[in-house]
């Protein structure tokens, strides 16, 4: 009698596993999806283009709106999620509201994430009929 199951499948690899066939481009990844940009990047990315274009220093805008250089620095590279008080002291010390920060930043959010709803129409639902059905 045999050891093997008269059901049981064996599987034979062709080529060793990861292997291409010869003269086959390498393979690629394929693109990562786009990615929102988060609200902390948007609005410290305002703050900094601001204190630039005032040409002003860091410790300066810092020193005015009292609060830490540092702390400062991590806002404008988007690393701190700051209170809506810092954002304010900071959007004050660079002469702007808090609400002109915001509108900023909310203008800069439309315009990054146009490029990625600009296949799409807004407000409008399709169903999609890209799947694949399978009935049994």
């Amino acid at each position: 009698m045999s050891n093997h199951l008269p059901n049981e499948a064996r599987v034979i690899p062709l080529r060793p596993h990861g292997a291409r066939p010869s003269g086959a481009p390498p393979r690629q990844a394929p693109p990562a999806p786009a990615k929102e940009p988060l609200w902390r990047d948007l609005v410290g990315d305002v703050l900094r283009r601001e204190r630039l274009a005032q040409e002003r220093t860091l410790k300066d805008v810092a020193d005015e709106a009292r609060i830490s250089m540092p702390y400062l620095s991590e806002v404008e590279r988007g690393r701190k999620e700051a209170s809506s008080e810092v954002l304010a002291a900071a959007a004050h010390a660079l002469g702007l509201g808090l609400g002109d920060l915001l509108t900023r930043a909310q203008g800069e959010l439309t315009r990054v994430t146009s490029r990625y709803t600009a296949g799409s129409r807004r407000g409008v639902t399709t169903p999609s009929r890209d799947g694949m059905c399978l009935a049994a």
